[in-house]
């Protein structure tokens, strides 16, 4: 099928070849990112222990990442349309690798998470060029193909990064699913160096909007801090408050200057495309679902069900087969019947799986497990394919730097958003229901030893010595903060599905 998209340009035989070897280049790049992304959440459990860390402290190993990715990922797309895709791609990759050394180095949370964030600023550089360079190699009526195979690729990651990541913990120590990182860089930049054409846009942008910069990174950070203050508390409380009024009122700051300012970090008249509009949305909702579920459900399945890492990655394998499987499947769904249609029916596929995940308990065998899992990959294949191509199509190919990093950025903020409410909701819930129900029970351990089980119920895990009665309570806390978070992630697919049909119609009013 690519062969045939390739030949299509009419151009001569030698770039052909060349456009192959593009994506090769740029999907080997994506698949570093993403295999690091769920090398990391499996391996949580295991860093929390060995660096005596909290669930929020987890929490930022993941979060830290995904902040920097998102605060930075359209200012990299402007990079990339000024000094050149091909420039910000390889500069990332080679960040990229030197922080995952780093990382696996450490041996304090803090520095763990100080690294993540410069890990996140590299990665932000990779991935709207990927795209960018994407858009620039192939005509924007043939990109269902590339598309494809880079959200294939993609999924291939994921689905190795749970399992080699499972091995790796199990007999190597969470620091080598970072020290992975280092032959996958090399062979990136290898490769990238010797492939890669440069591109810029036609209207590169001759300055960047450096106040628009802080202002979007800070109204992300404030915000996703704000959420994360409640985790750590275990309820929202004035902190909390202060951070997301803060964050809403430079939101609103940020959001009016972009109206004003010559050159906009994010031009204002890309929204008024119902397509690149609803892209966005659809992105942003999935990937809240694709981040946010996992970071609560790998507690379940190592600390509930009792899986060691590797069994965990096994399990979830149905997930991120499908996805493999299911993104050519997608693009051939997408080129006959357009984007629409795929997308709003994959999210809500998606929200139906995560209602029967939501159900899941202490008793729950594999093949439920796995049923749940395979209907999740059903529905995030068609979002992944399709949103992407409505974010890109939906903006002018001089933008399209621009373009990848919203997409990007839409699916950074997504997961930041999910890891945060979903560590948001379990916290808040374990925290605030753990004295009742040890009070129904008849189960006196004091305030420090009851506190201390409300923190470990947030992962699944009891503390020692509190009996066998007070670890079931603690147990069946967790498995009701881990419903309703996984019922708010299903909303949130439900209300992107809506976005996209919204979409739709107002796409057919403009036409």
């Amino acid at each position: 099928m690519i062969e045939e998209v390739l030949d299509r340009r009419g151009g001569p035989r030698e770039r052909t070849g060349r456009a192959w070897l593009t994506l090769l280049a740029l999907s080997l790049g994506a698949m570093m990112v993403s295999l690091d992304g769920t090398i990391v959440t499996v391996a949580q459990p295991a860093m929390q222990a060995d660096l005596r860390t909290s669930l929020t402290g987890v929490q930022w190993v993941v979060n830290g990442y995904l902040l920097a990715v998102s605060a930075l990922l359209i200012t990299a797309g402007k990079l990339g349309d000024r000094y050149g895709h091909r420039k910000v791609f390889l500069t990332g990759a080679a960040g990229f690798t030197a922080a995952s050394v780093a990382i696996g180095l450490c041996g304090q949370i803090g520095w763990v998470v100080g690294l993540r964030v410069l890990q996140g600023v590299f990665g932000a550089l990779m991935q709207p060029a990927t795209l960018g360079l994407l858009r620039h190699t192939f005509p924007a009526d043939r990109l269902n193909g590339p598309i494809a195979v880079r959200s294939a690729v993609i999924a291939a990651a994921t689905a190795a990064g749970p399992v080699v990541g499972g091995v790796l913990v199990d007999h190597a120590g969470w620091r080598w699913v970072f020290f992975l990182n280092v032959p996958l860089g090399a062979a990136v930049l290898v490769l990238g160096a010797v492939v890669l054409g440069e591109t810029r846009g036609e209207s590169a942008a001759v300055r960047l909007d450096l106040s628009g910069m802080v202002l979007l990174a800070g109204t992300l950070c404030l915000f996703i801090g704000g959420l994360g203050t409640a985790a750590d508390h275990g309820r929202p409380d004035v902190r909390t408050a202060v951070l997301l009024v803060v964050a809403v009122l430079l939101g609103a700051v940020f959001v009016r200057r972009q109206r004003t300012v010559d050159d906009p970090l994010v031009p204002p008249g890309m929204f008024r495309s119902a397509r690149f509009t609803a892209g966005v949305l659809s992105m942003t909702a999935m990937s809240f679902v694709m981040f946010g579920a996992p970071f609560v459900l790998v507690f379940y399945l190592q600390n509930i069900l009792g899986l060691t890492p590797t069994d965990s990655g096994v399990r979830v394998l149905a997930l991120t087969g499908l996805m493999i499987v299911g993104a050519p499947v997608a693009a051939v769904w997408i080129g006959r019947s357009g984007p629409w249609l795929p997308v709003a029916s994959g999210l809500a596929v998606t929200a139906t799986a995560m209602c029967a995940l939501s159900q899941l308990d202490a008793q729950s065998g594999p093949v439920r497990t796995t049923a749940c899992f395979f209907l999740l990959g059903l529905g995030f294949s068609p979002v992944m394919v399709g949103a992407t191509k409505l974010v890109l199509s939906g903006a002018p190919t001089e933008l399209s730097g621009v373009a990848g990093g919203m997409q990007q950025t839409a699916m950074q903020v997504g997961g930041s958003l999910g890891i945060a409410a979903v560590g948001v909701v379990v916290a808040t819930y374990t925290a605030t229901t753990m004295p009742g129900r040890l009070a129904a029970a008849d189960i006196a351990l004091g305030p420090d030893r009851t506190a201390e089980a409300g923190r470990g119920a947030a992962v699944g895990l009891a503390p020692d010595g509190i009996g066998a009665a007070a670890t079931r309570v603690v147990r069946s806390v967790f498995l009701e903060g881990m419903e309703y978070a996984l019922l708010a992630a299903a909303a949130v697919a439900v209300l992107g599905a809506l976005a996209v049909l919204l979409g739709r119609r107002a796409e057919r009013q403009q036409t």
